[in-house]
């Protein structure tokens, strides 16, 4: 299976190029063999692909442009279709490819084949639990260290400019504060 991808080398449209380059890019960094068949510079592959695009994938002016992308002769999508597929993590079943193993996409295939996890997933999901739960432990430990520390510490104290310092009592605590009245009859 090869996977081919129809594209306008010469086209003026920024869109169009970004477009391909995207697909391109992506094709070539997963490392997914394909082959870039020009539209501009062949005929023959213009035509190839216009009729090979299904008509309902048609737009609305009824001419499809590139980049269009086919699995040997079986139509996959244009650009908007590959985009989805690749932010679903779908793009192997968008092409018609098994996907790597290990891939998330590989991952969600097993899960909706099998209406389960696959084992090997199993144990990393035990492994994430197992730190979860020795982090919740260490924060319960941390926790109880400090509430250990805070009843062993000592009263605090408060000082005033020329006092020695005198250990703060709850009868003190709960002292009504001086108002400006009563402060300047004590200066008197």
């Amino acid at each position: 299976m090869v996977i081919k991808v129809f594209i306008a080398s010469q086209s003026g449209s920024t869109a169009i190029k970004k477009k391909q380059q995207d697909v391109l890019g992506f094709l070539e960094a997963n490392k997914i063999d394909f082959k870039e068949l020009d539209i501009a510079a062949n005929e023959d592959n213009r035509k190839w692909m216009r009729e090979n695009v299904p008509g309902e994938k048609r737009p609305q002016n009824g001419i499809p442009l590139p980049p269009q992308i086919f699995n040997d002769e079986l139509y996959c999508g244009d650009f908007e279709a590959f985009f989805n597929a690749k932010e679903d993590n779908g793009v192997y079943a968008f092409l018609g490819l098994d996907p790597p193993p290990g891939s998330k996409e590989a991952h969600q295939a097993a899960i909706i084949q099998n209406g389960e996890v696959p084992e090997n997933d199993k144990a990393d999901e035990n492994i994430g639990e197992n730190e979860a739960d020795k982090h919740e432990e260490s924060v319960h430990q941390t926790i109880e260290s400090e509430e250990t520390a805070t009843e062993e510490k000592e009263p605090e104290t408060e000082v005033g400019p020329d006092e020695e310092e005198q250990p703060v009592t709850e009868e003190e605590d709960e002292e009504q504060p001086v108002t400006e009245e009563e402060d300047e009859v004590d200066e008197s």
